[in-house]
C-alpha cells in the first residue's frame, strides 16, 4: 500500500506493512487521542443540545404531529362510515357500474354501426 495524504484532516497514512513497530504504537496513540476529542466534542454537543431545549421542542413537534394524524384519521373513518350507512358509498358504486355498462353498450352500438356502414360501403363501390 502507498502513502495517501488526507487533506481534510491534515493527515498523512502509511500502510501498516511500511510502518515500524514505534510508528505502528505511535499511530494507536494518535487515534485513541482523536477518539478521546472527538468523544468530548459529542458529550458537549448533546449537553448543548439538551440545555437548549431543541430535543423538547422536537419532541413536541413528533408529539403535535402525530396526535393531528391520528385526530384525522379518526375524522376521515367516522366521514366514511357516515357515507356508508346512508348508502352514499352504495349508491355512487351502483351509479358507477351501470355508467360503465352504459358506456359498454354506447362503445357497441357505436362498433356496429361503423361496421354495417363499412360493408355498405364494400357493397357500393364501384369496382
Amino acid at each position: 500500500m502507498s502513502t495517501t495524504n488526507n487533506s481534510n484532516a491534515g493527515t498523512t497514512t502509511t500502510s501498516i506493512k511500511e510502518m515500524t513497530p514505534e510508528q505502528t504504537a505511535e499511530a494507536i496513540k494518535n487515534i485513541a487521542r482523536r477518539i478521546r476529542e472527538e468523544s468530548t466534542k459529542m458529550r458537549e454537543t448533546v449537553k448543548i443540545i439538551r440545555q437548549s431545549g431543541a430535543i423538547e421542542e422536537l419532541t413536541e413537534a413528533v408529539r403535535e404531529a402525530t396526535l393531528a394524524a391520528r385526530d384525522s384519521a379518526k375524522e376521515i373513518n367516522e366521514v366514511a362510515n357516515d357515507l356508508k350507512k346512508r348508502g352514499v358509498i352504495r349508491e355512487t358504486l351502483s351509479a358507477a357500474e351501470e355508467t360503465g355498462a352504459t358506456a359498454r353498450d354506447t362503445a357497441q352500438t357505436m362498433r356496429e354501426t361503423v361496421s354495417r356502414e363499412a360493408s355498405k360501403e364494400k357493397t357500393t363501390a364501384p369496382a
